[in-house]
């Protein structure tokens, strides 16, 4: 995602000297571009709710020599910070998660100096995001799982036409606008997409929990077969879509 997170930081209009906040920023990655970004005369506080992936974080930062990220253990729809403090908030793949989105937002509004801005990154629709959605439809058959709910948080939850701008304005945000972006995931094979979904993907476990051992041992090998389309000279390319989303307080 990296053209991506260059794209969220020109969006929240992100530059030398901003006090930028990260909601949901997990290892950090965007993190530390923002903190190059702002420079020393500017900082950048990461927060997420778990302290061991913000501890990795940190430690990644100190690695690159980046004094100016700070990190804060922090539910992202209980942003319990100083009001309008900050002149741009991200949050790169976290808001599609948060069960009550509009709590996250008006958190994020709210920790806005006038005239700051929020951008955001999302995943479109499930047919154009194949990586992820082929393991999420064959899980849910498997596990007899029901469709997700309207507004039930999810990889695909504000991917539909005018949903996600549709948020920003409920929370207050203005001059709202939208980017869709092609963002493939490329890894040297297809096996290597299935090591990193067991891995990282925390909502695919909880789909399977229900499973027993073999059954998810069975998902994955289907898993598996059906990715496998997407490996060819060049190694495995999966179609990957994503939104990113700004708005102005």
């Amino acid at each position: 995602m990296g053209e991506a997170t260059d794209t969220i930081l020109e969006m929240a209009g992100i530059r030398e000297g901003s006090q930028v906040l990260d909601v949901a920023a997990g290892t950090g990655g965007q993190t530390m571009v923002a903190a190059r970004r702002v420079g020393l005369q500017g900082s950048v506080l990461a927060t997420d709710i778990s302290a061991n992936i913000l501890a990795y974080a940190s430690e990644n930062a100190r690695l690159a020599g980046l004094s100016n990220i700070q990190t804060r253990v922090l539910d992202g729809e209980n942003l319990q910070l100083t009001p309008a403090s900050f002149d741009a908030v991200i949050s790169r793949v976290g808001l599609i998660y948060f069960p009550d989105q509009h709590k996250a937002l008006t958190g994020m509004f709210n920790a806005l100096k006038p005239g700051g801005k929020l951008a955001a990154i999302v995943y479109s629709t499930a047919d154009n995001n194949k990586f992820f959605s082929i393991p999420v439809g064959i899980i849910r058959r498997l596990a007899k799982l029901p469709p997700p709910l309207p507004g039930q948080p999810g990889p695909f939850s504000l991917g539909a036409t005018g949903v996600v701008e549709g948020v920003l304005a409920k929370a207050g945000f203005q001059d709202i606008q939208t980017k869709v972006m092609s963002a493939p995931l490329r890894m040297a094979s297809a096996s290597d997409c299935i090591r990193f979904e067991r891995e990282s993907f925390g909502a695919l476990h909880q789909m399977l929990a229900s499973l027993t051992d073999e059954g998810r041992e069975l998902a994955w090998q289907e898993i598996a077969q059906e990715l496998s389309v997407y490996e060819g000279p060049a190694g495995f390319v999966g179609p990957c879509e994503i939104i990113v989303v700004s708005g102005t307080k």
